[in-house]
């Protein structure tokens, strides 16, 4: 399955998840490793790990409200650091399942941590910032995306 589908199975399947909480979220997603992810080596590539991330953050955008927030204040969700450390490689068809967890914020980002886990062993894990920007108002305050989105879940 391509990126592009896994996306479109994304979206259409976070639409009927539980919702997640929009303050300090914990999400979950359950996968398994696709010829297309392998590198030369035949494990994961590691530059999807970072994709696969982007794929968890997305599916948490929908379900905490984030991202209908975003659509209508027109804003963009941009990760401006990202770490990842490998443990073990991820063979083909392996299943895995990725851990996101939003640990807090600052006057500028947001702070995440994810764990590639088979079954309970981390087999990599990372963190990343990330910022919600508006190409008219530059990079919003995450008290200010935490409270436009109450009031859009609330109102």
């Amino acid at each position: 399955m391509s990126l592009i589908f896994r996306m479109l199975w994304l979206l259409i399947t976070s639409l009927f998840k539980p919702r997640l909480p929009h303050i300090k979220p914990f999400n979950e997603l359950s996968m398994i490793v696709l010829p297309n992810d392998l590198d030369i080596n035949m494990h994961m590539n590691n530059g999807r790990y970072l994709t696969i991330c982007d794929l968890n953050r997305v599916d948490m955008f929908i379900r905490s409200g984030l991202a209908r927030t975003m659509m209508k204040q027109k804003w963009m969700p941009i990760i401006t650091e990202h770490t990842m450390t490998y443990k073990k490689a991820l063979k083909p068809f392996q299943k895995y399942k990725v851990t996101m967890k939003v640990t807090g914020w600052d006057d500028r980002a947001f702070d995440m941590v994810h764990e590639f886990l088979v079954g309970d062993r981390v087999v990599a894990e990372g963190t990343s910032k990330g910022v919600i920007y508006s190409r008219r108002d530059g990079i919003i305050p995450p008290d200010q995306v935490m409270a436009t989105v109450e009031k859009n879940l609330n109102g």
